[in-house]
């Protein structure tokens, strides 16, 4: 299902509103040329997949914690962790919690590799069909789903291939925001996806615009789209004003295109 016109529209709004809030603008930048979650620091597509999936149910608090277990993955090396038994790789992860889904993640990521290995597929290739990837990756991989397929496959093919990945909060808290229905369950977070995608599409050079406007101090390559820009300023929007949700934010949405400190807001309307 295509975008329609009203939702390209209220996205380009809502982010126009959301990129010159300072406190977005700081985490975007913090974030963006070199991402704490998902380091491109990291030379293996295959660690970096695995950090995706074992960056799941890890709270911002725990971010530098997972950011050392993450490291001392990329020292080991993908082929070394495969090889490890379950009581070592218990020992890694256990400060980020759940070891043993994590554990299962790491076997069946193994096992998806053996097989794109054996098909031909290689999920960072420029001509790789994205959309079958996310699908694929998510019925394969055990305690994956669209939303963990969609930051793996971004993490290996790097920040500014055109996936923008939807967390369940851009679901539950985004999407309603911009007055964007979507179908239950967890397909929504591809629907979700494919609507961003196609904003920063129709609209790129509106939206690289925004970038030098607001003075943004981030690196974003000649001739791509900034998908990775509109991903980092919508998913900190959200968590700082929508998880709240913030008193600065205006009750009206997503009919005020004001969206904070607005004229509603200051009546209590």
């Amino acid at each position: 299902m295509k975008a329609k016109p009203l939702e390209v529209r209220r996205v380009y709004r809502l982010v126009a509103c959301a990129a010159g809030l300072p406190d977005v603008q700081a985490e975007v930048e913090a974030n963006h040329d070199d991402n704490r979650w998902w380091p491109m620091s990291i030379s293996d597509p295959r660690v970096r997949m695995l950090a995706a999936g074992w960056s799941t149910r890890v709270s911002y608090r725990m971010v530098e914690t997972y950011a050392r277990v993450i490291a001392s993955a990329d020292t080991r090396g993908f082929d070394t962790l495969v090889a490890a038994t379950d009581t070592e790789l218990a020992s890694l992860v256990r400060s980020i919690g759940l070891p043993q889904a994590r554990i299962d993640y790491l076997r069946s990521l193994a096992e998806l590799f053996r097989g794109w290995e054996k098909e031909g597929t290689d999920p960072t290739a420029v001509s790789a069909d994205c959309d079958a990837l996310v699908v694929d990756f998510a019925s394969r991989v055990r305690g994956a789903s669209f939303k963990v397929a969609q930051c793996a496959l971004l993490t290996a093919r790097g920040y500014h291939c055109g996936i923008v990945p939807v967390d369940s909060g851009m679901v539950t808290k985004l999407a309603p925001a911009l007055g964007i229905t979507l179908p239950s369950g967890a397909v929504a977070h591809e629907r979700m996806r494919h609507v961003l995608e196609a904003a920063v599409h129709v609209q790129s050079a509106e939206f690289r615009s925004l970038v030098t406007d607001n003075d943004y101090q981030v690196t974003i390559p000649e001739g791509v789209e900034p998908t990775w820009w509109v991903h980092l300023v919508l998913i900190y929007f959200k968590r700082l004003y929508l998880n709240g949700p913030a008193p600065q934010l205006c009750r009206r949405r997503p009919v005020c295109s004001k969206v904070v400190y607005c004229a509603h807001r200051a009546r209590g309307a």
